[in-house]
């Protein structure tokens, strides 16, 4: 592995610290903050790696979580940017192929609509206001990301996806459960 390589897997290891940490938040601000800081790095990690659609995704993603964090301010909850995002996901995709080269074979369009889609509901689950929400909705986005990370051998998003699965489930378990009742 070139010292090049190394690199890049290290801010992929750093952004999924930050992707797994947000599923322990209490908070959707907190959630969605510590996820604009895991999308920033796995943006470049992806570009390292020579895998386009991941870090233009996390790119528009980066985007995504300012706007929603900042809800009040840009109005997130309006359907236009459900709208907008969706199209330029998909925008992203059809670039994928055009603009950044990769090669159209049917296996690669599957595998390149993965994190198209993966986004798509992540974007729905934060229009939510909801942090348990934004976890159940990540038992969809995350393999769809994970097997997305396994074909572009992003070592630090493989591992991440991973962990973000075991840190939903755990976030699930500690603050989605409802307390039984004696009947």
């Amino acid at each position: 592995m070139t010292s090049y390589e190394f690199f890049a897997q290290a801010v992929g290891i750093v952004a999924m610290a930050f992707n797994i940490l947000s599923f322990q938040q209490k908070t959707h601000k907190s959630v969605i903050t510590c996820q604009l800081f895991g999308t920033l790095l796995f943006a470049v990690n992806f570009f390292m790696l020579g895998a386009p659609i991941g870090g233009t995704l996390n790119l528009v993603a980066a985007l995504r979580a300012i706007v929603f964090t900042n809800r009040e301010k840009f109005r997130a909850d309006h359907i236009g940017w459900l709208f907008f995002f969706t199209a330029v996901y998909i925008a992203s995709y059809i670039l994928n192929f055009t603009v950044f080269g990769v090669e159209l074979t049917p296996l690669r369009a599957v595998i390149e609509l993965l994190p198209v889609a993966a986004m798509t509901v992540t974007t729905i689950s934060f229009r939510m206001q909801d942090a348990r929400a934004i976890r159940r909705f990540g038992l969809f986005s995350s393999p769809a990301w994970l097997i997305y990370n396994i074909s572009s051998f992003a070592v630090g998003a493989i591992i991440g996806e991973i962990l973000s699965l075991c840190s939903i489930v755990i976030g699930i378990l500690r603050y989605d459960r409802q307390p039984k009742t004696n009947q």
